[in-house]
């Protein structure tokens, strides 16, 4: 059976970790560590806290050690979590060139040309979702003007 964890707390730290659990455009996650790490101050059992958020034993006692080695910036992500993109600014900058100019591309053609002028490797379903997300919607014509 693992040894208990038990952390103690200073007032300010308590103080920062309420904060930060209850401050605006932080991430979800963060916020519920913050939450762990004042209940077990607080006296909380591993198995009771884990039970209390829906989590497993492991996943407290590692949000418990990321605060004892780190401090607060233990309770965020480590960057370089998930896939890097492809593209860079400058690349964009090109594509809405392209969107900008009065011939219309579909995402096959702008994934062709993309490959070939900028070496951005995507597929052409991405194209359609960069250009959708970036609020882009392609050099559509103007609307027709009826005499």
């Amino acid at each position: 059976m693992p040894a208990a964890l038990r952390i103690k707390l200073s007032k300010e730290e308590d103080k920062a970790l309420l904060e930060l659990s209850m401050k605006d455009g932080i991430p979800h996650r963060v916020k519920q560590r913050a939450s762990v790490v004042r209940l077990n101050a607080r006296g909380w059992k591993v198995k009771e806290i884990a039970e209390y958020w829906n989590w497993a034993e492991q996943s407290v006692r590692q949000a418990i050690h990321r605060w004892q080695s780190r401090g607060i910036e233990g309770l965020w992500e480590a960057d370089g979590r998930g896939r890097k993109r492809q593209w860079t600014h400058s690349d964009w900058q090109q594509m809405e060139q392209w969107l900008e100019e009065p011939r219309r591309y579909s995402a096959a053609q702008l994934q062709k040309k993309w490959q070939q002028t900028c070496g951005v490797s995507v597929g052409k379903e991405q194209v359609r979702r960069l250009v959708k997300k970036k609020g882009t919607h392609g050099n559509e014509c103007a609307p027709a003007h009826h005499l």
